[in-house]
This record gives C-alpha cells, structure tokens and sequence, in this order.
C-alpha cells in the first residue's frame, strides 16, 4: 500500500473539491494535522474514516486505497489486492503498538531496577526485592518485544539476556561491597553476632565487623566456624 500515493490522492481530491484541511477535518471529526499526516504520506486513515472520507471526496474506498480512480474492468483485481493491503497493514500496526508497550515494560522495569539499587538502603532487604520484580517486567517486556522470531531465538534471547543482567546486578553490588564499604543487597544469608555479622551470597562472603566490610570466599553460613569467624578476617 503506497502511502504516499494515496496522500497525494486525498490531497488533490480536496483541492479540487475547494476545501481546506481544517473544513476535511472538521467532516471527518479529525484535526487538520491528521489531514496533513495522511496527505503527507506520514499515515494512512483509520478503518472508520475510509468510508465517510470517500463519501466526502467523491470516491470509492477502493479508489481511495488505490490513491488512483480505476478503471471498470480492474475494478475486482484493486479490491482483491486492496484488502491482503489493508490486512498487512493493520496486522503491521497492531505490531507497531504492541511493541510500544513492550519497550514501556523494559523501561518501566529498568527504572524499578535501578530506583531499587539507588534509593534503597543496602542493609534493607526491599533493595533486593523490588530489584527481582524490576528485572522480572524487564525480561517479560524483552519476551514480549522478541516473540515474533520464534521460541528458538525468543529463549536465546531471555538467557542471554536474564544472565547479563544478572552478572550486571551482581557485578556491580560486589564493587560496592568492596569500594563503597556497603553490606551486599543480594545476599542468601545473614548471620549477626554480637560484634560481627556474615552476609552471604551466591560467591563470597561480607564480614562487617566494626563498621568495616571485608570479602572472603565463599562459605556456606550453616557450615561456619562461628568460634573461629573472626580469624577469617584478618
């Protein structure tokens, strides 16, 4: 369907009939920036304006989805091809506007993500929280935005995704643990004593122990040597 054509045919069908884009508007119910947009080839008419906007400009939908007057004996071949038209353009709008959605979840769940991790204390456990439910409308909204590739390369896509993210998320809480002297926001575990508490997490462990943060290697809190949990730190 050419756009563009079809503009030109409004465009000119106006003129001829001595009508402003407002005075089209204002038949059609519609401002005179839409006019411009369709008869600048920027936009096509709603289903709903074809048939008064036809009317109004003396021609037919078939005509008006050609931008051309047709001839009587290609009348059937324009309308057979005007609708498979008309079908793949809305399907292709329908598209357009699901994917506007798609990429407002994305940012939506970003902004969640990153409010979290900024805002949130990093002693707080909400931190942690609301940054799982902004990483969960992240990856739907990156599902959504890729489902017409097929489930393949959809799934490739979330892992590769879910993963990057994730190494993001931790990356950056590890380089805050260790320069920033902050507790870890995504820990699996706590364990606090009288002058020192364990936070542990999927790849280390963080010491604080008299306002200080230190960084040893993974143990599993169950598993520590509390007698001993001092030593691990000096």
């Amino acid at each position: 369907m050419d756009q563009v054509k079809i503009g030109k045919f409004i465009a000119k069908l106006r003129k001829d009939k001595n009508m402003t884009q407002e005075q089209l508007g204002e038949k059609l119910g519609v401002s005179f920036k839409t006019i411009s947009k369709w008869e600048t080839g920027r936009g096509l008419p709603e289903l709903a304006t074809l048939k008064p906007l036809s009317d109004i400009l003396g021609i037919t939908i078939n005509e008006l989805l050609s931008g051309e007057k047709i001839e009587k004996e290609k009348y059937i071949d324009k309308v057979e091809e005007n609708m498979v038209n008309t079908i793949d353009y809305s399907r292709k709008k329908i598209i357009k506007s699901y994917k506007i959605i798609y990429l407002l979840l994305i940012i939506f769940g970003l902004f969640i993500t990153i409010s979290a991790i900024t805002i949130a204390p990093a002693e707080s456990s909400w931190g942690s929280i609301y940054s799982a439910v902004g990483i969960t409308i992240f990856i739907i909204g990156i599902s959504l935005n890729f489902k017409y590739l097929g489930k393949l390369k959809q799934t490739i896509i979330i892992f590769c995704t879910t993963i990057l993210v994730l190494f993001i998320l931790l990356f950056s809480d590890y380089i805050s643990v260790k320069y920033n002297n902050q507790v870890p926001r995504f820990r699996i575990n706590i364990l606090t004593g009288d002058e020192i508490s364990v936070y542990e997490t999927l790849f280390y462990n963080a010491y604080k122990y008299k306002d200080n943060i230190y960084i040893r290697k993974h143990i599993p809190i169950n598993k520590l040597d509390w007698n001993n949990v001092l030593e691990n730190i000096k």
